[in-house]
């Protein structure tokens, strides 16, 4: 079963390699992906929803689930699984951005963008649509700069939306005592 995932990832990626870039998309991609690097983008829009009254909760909420996604995904799974990264795997693949030090799965860029997106959706519906698009093209910028696999990414995806039903339950439930109410 692990062969057969990996050969599908195999086949996606060395797709994409050979068939999408392009010097304006890879500006992009690389603009997208660099964004992301450390949940900066996601910590930002966090701490500016925390600094407004109105919007606190919100921030809270998504923080939480940031971090528990970086919990999570970079420092058990990673540690876990130990994939080796696809540049790794395919050397002769030119890397338009540093290569990551840490293990591939799950990807922490798409973690970290699927766990603070869940939250916003819930609580922006009318922007929730462009929320996940965004997220998606950050989770599609690592495939596309070869620095993680379809799977990974599908993974990171998952475990990023988990993150925000866990966030959910536990900041924002009526059945619990650790609701918060600012």
């Amino acid at each position: 079963m692990l062969q057969f995932i990996q050969n599908i990832d195999n086949a996606i990626i060395l797709y994409i390699q050979n068939n999408m870039h392009n010097p304006i998309l890879d500006r992009f991609m690389i603009f997208i992906t660099t964004i992301g690097n450390a949940g900066a983008i996601w910590i930002i829009i966090s701490s500016l929803l925390i600094l407004s009254k109105k919007y606190r909760k919100i921030g809270f909420i998504s923080i939480f689930s940031f971090l528990l996604a970086v919990l999570l995904g970079e420092s058990l799974l990673k540690n876990i699984v130990q994939r080796s990264r696809p540049f790794e795997n395919f050397e002769a693949i030119k890397v338009l951005i540093s290569k990551p030090a840490s293990y591939s799965f799950p990807s922490g860029h798409s973690g970290f963008a699927f766990a603070v997106t869940g939250v916003l959706a819930k609580y922006f519906r009318k922007n929730r649509f462009l929320l996940y698009i965004f997220a998606s093209l950050m989770a599609f910028s690592r495939v596309y700069l070869f620095v993680h696999y379809p799977s990974d990414v599908i993974s990171g995806a998952i475990l990023g939306l988990v993150c925000s039903k866990i966030s959910f339950y536990i900041l924002d439930s009526e059945n619990n005592d650790f609701n918060i109410s600012i």
